[in-house]
């Protein structure tokens, strides 16, 4: 789900002349921070000489381990856009916008259990060997449609936070950055796919956990070390932040399952080594969330306006700026490449797209993905909103997954996940009657949208499962 940011605006004078006095320095230094981490993480990703190395992070014998697993897991789904999202909300509605927005990591619990069932009861060797023996290739068909959106959007949302901390966006400095980002990102992608994804994944997050660590704890000593406060914060009410909360608790059914960044994940090491890396992703991930959105609580006990990370790090010197650059750069990137990965196996393995040897076609895979996902942020952001795959798209994929011991008419998928495409295509051209919506202020009309169609989804496949045990 992506999260429109407070528009900016009324900023005060102070960060203003704050921001224009450090922004020589800033520039400079941002621009180090980039190039260095990025040319580290080239230097220490490695070169993958054989297709499971490349695709599935196994070489030899030796399967990614818990640590390594769960460690990527967290970080690749703590991704530019997922923080600033969590910031944004600690300071639109306090905890409780943390807490809702931290929701979003049951979606490990609920995959991590379906994964693991369908692995061990099933047999199945992936998604997408799942969906083509139970519903046959145009079930595969749309599905990767699907997940070619959500990779898609993976790459401009992510690099677009980049952009914004070097200038306006649109401005020469935003486009630079961003274009420069993502090719220092691709290129040590390249070395190794999933084995440099997952690497890199275990350096990220390590950073990611002091860099969080340090940041609260220059923020929190200036509530007089009241951590009381930023609990308290917010009202627990449905237009106060619930609204997501319970948002986030219908879309953890079926959300997890068009992200091929955390499903290809689950299968590449052993059942159990598996399942306990997801449910521990669970609970560390949402932890993050949580602390993370305290920089904007922070933000509002200041008074501050606008997108709150960026303005809280302006507040408080060059320090803070370069620390949430650096946090900002972490994420995005460990996103990044694993989308590139996951793209690259998407269309060489599970789709079987082209003739090259597998690694030759691996690789421009992700050159593809690269250019399809940056050439529309020159277009401006009309064409990303059209091109956005929300969650409440994707919800008809619910039943398909809790279900998937079913036996059951391949047009179920399709009716439940045509029903899904139907009513978030008709959110996003806001035409949903008035009468639907249920509960008041902001995501009250989506969470009114994602309970009708989530019963609309369950309805129709329990239907079909009926009407194919009345054919046998």
């Amino acid at each position: 789900m992506i999260i429109t940011a407070p528009k900016a605006g009324g900023n005060n004078n102070k960060i203003s002349g704050t921001l224009n006095l450090l922004a020589h320095d800033i520039d400079i230094y941002q621009w180090g921070l980039v190039i260095v981490a990025s040319l580290l993480l080239f230097f220490i990703a490695p070169w993958s000489r054989t297709s499971q190395a490349f695709f599935k992070a196994t070489v030899g014998d030796r399967q990614p381990n818990f640590w390594v697993l769960t460690s990527s897991l967290v970080i690749s789904w703590i991704f530019a856009k997922s923080i600033t999202n969590a910031a944004n909300l600690g300071l639109s509605f306090g905890m409780v916008g943390g807490v809702a927005y931290a929701a979003y990591y049951l979606s490990f619990i609920v995959a991590g259990i379906v994964i693991y069932r369908m692995r061990t009861k099933g047999g199945f060797k992936s998604i997408h060997d799942f969906l083509y023996t139970r519903f046959g290739r145009s079930a595969v068909l749309l599905f990767s449609f699907l997940i070619v959106f959500r990779l898609f959007n993976e790459v401009w949302s992510n690099t677009m936070v980049i952009g914004t901390y070097f200038g306006e966006q649109g401005s020469t400095p935003y486009f630079v950055a961003i274009v420069i980002f993502t090719l220092l990102t691709l290129a040590y992608s390249l070395k190794g796919g999933l084995q440099s994804s997952l690497l890199t994944d275990v350096i990220q997050m390590s950073l990611f956990g002091v860099l969080l660590f340090i940041i609260l704890g220059i923020l929190i000593p200036r509530e007089q070390n009241d951590v009381s406060r930023f609990i308290s914060s917010g009202e627990w009410s449905m237009a106060g932040g619930l609204n997501l909360l319970f948002l986030a608790l219908v879309q953890a059914f079926s959300y997890p399952f068009h992200d091929p960044v955390m499903t290809d994940r689950g299968f590449i090491a052993p059942p159990r080594t598996t399942l306990r890396s997801f449910l521990w992703a669970a609970v560390i991930g949402a932890i993050c969330i949580i602390l993370f959105s305290f920089v904007g609580i922070y933000g509002s006990f200041q008074g501050l306006k606008g997108q709150a990370a960026v303005e809280v790090s302006a507040t408080l010197g060059v320090g803070m700026m370069l620390m949430m650059n650096l946090i900002m750069v972490t994420s995005a990137a460990s996103t990044l490449d694993s989308t590139f990965s996951s793209f690259a196996k998407l269309t060489v393995l599970d789709l079987r797209i082209g003739r090259l040897q597998p690694l030759s076609a691996g690789r421009w895979a992700m050159v593809v993905i690269t250019i399809l996902g940056t050439v529309p942020i020159f277009l401006g952001p009309e064409i990303l909103s059209a091109t956005t795959i929300s969650g409440t798209m994707v919800i008809g994929l619910a039943p398909v997954f809790v279900f998937w011991h079913w036996r059951v008419h391949r047009l179920a998928f399709h009716l439940s996940v045509g029903v899904g495409l139907i009513l978030g295509s008709w959110y996003a051209l806001g035409s949903i009657p008035q009468s639907w919506i249920f509960f008041e202020g902001k995501y009250g009309d989506l969470l009114s949208l994602n309970l009708i169609g989530s019963l609309c989804c369950f309805g129709i496949f329990g239907i079909i499962k009926i009407w194919s045990n009345g054919k046998d």
